[in-house]
């Protein structure tokens, strides 16, 4: 890891720390060369959509789970070249004050790398750093800069419960999940995320619901995610 990452991920807040774990880059070490992303904008399927913000949603991933099997060419960041992730920062989403959100509110122009470079021990993809801020940052008014320090910032902030031993623990299920994460989190409650899982029940991603201020709240009835009687499992990748 070199002393830049080391000193990145100390400022964001990140680094691996005893008892309640706090984030989650294990290992990051960014390379000299880093791919360009292209740019990203409205399709028919997902098209323009400027809306008033209700709250937001800070969405994390669990990343052992996202790297199982064969690596695409695409992760071979985050899954290869010897890095190590635990959740990583997929994006902070702006909210509808209904079920419908805004996205893609303004064209956005390629990232500079130098932006890439500071945010991708966080969200370790370029071109997922690029569609975040396209279609949800966009629609805060901010800059690519003001966007990457408010979602890394929250991110940052977040503490976790012991993963390892979450996942060798039988009976597991969404609600216990989400009440660790909650216990590892003063004043945060089981109600205020949702979990999401692969279609044969593995952990793939928290999502947790915040307010105009980007405090957390209890979650809408509308959001997504598994009931919290549903059985989880955790993939620990190979720690």
């Amino acid at each position: 890891m070199t002393l830049r990452t080391l000193a990145w991920l100390a400022g964001a807040g990140i680094l691996l720390a005893p008892g309640g774990a706090a984030a989650q880059a294990y290992r990051c070490a960014v390379p000299e060369t880093l791919a360009r992303p292209h740019a990203e904008g409205p399709t028919p399927d997902q098209p323009r959509r400027v809306l008033p913000i209700g709250g937001y949603t800070l969405a994390i991933t669990w990343a052992p789970q996202f790297c199982r099997g064969d690596d695409p060419a695409s992760a071979a960041f985050q899954c290869g070249a010897g890095n190590s992730f635990g959740f990583t920062l997929h994006g902070l989403w702006p909210d509808g004050e209904g079920k419908t959100w805004p996205q893609y509110c303004r064209s956005a122009a390629l990232l500079p790398e130098a932006t890439i470079r500071r945010n991708i021990c966080a969200t370790p993809s370029p071109q997922l750093l690029q569609h975040e801020y396209a279609k949800h940052g966009t629609c805060m008014g901010i800059s690519p800069t003001r966007y990457f320090e408010t979602s890394t910032s929250l991110y940052g902030r977040l503490r976790y419960p012991d993963m390892q031993a979450l996942s060798r623990q039988k009976g597991l299920t969404a609600g216990r999940l989400a009440s660790a994460v909650a216990a590892a989190n003063p004043g945060m409650r089981a109600n205020m995320m949702r979990i999401t899982t692969t279609a044969d029940g593995w952990l793939n991603e928290i999502w947790f619901c915040l307010d105009r201020k980007r405090h957390y709240r209890a979650c809408p009835a509308h959001q997504g995610g598994v009931s919290r009687g549903t059985p989880i499992k955790i993939w620990r990748g190979r720690r």
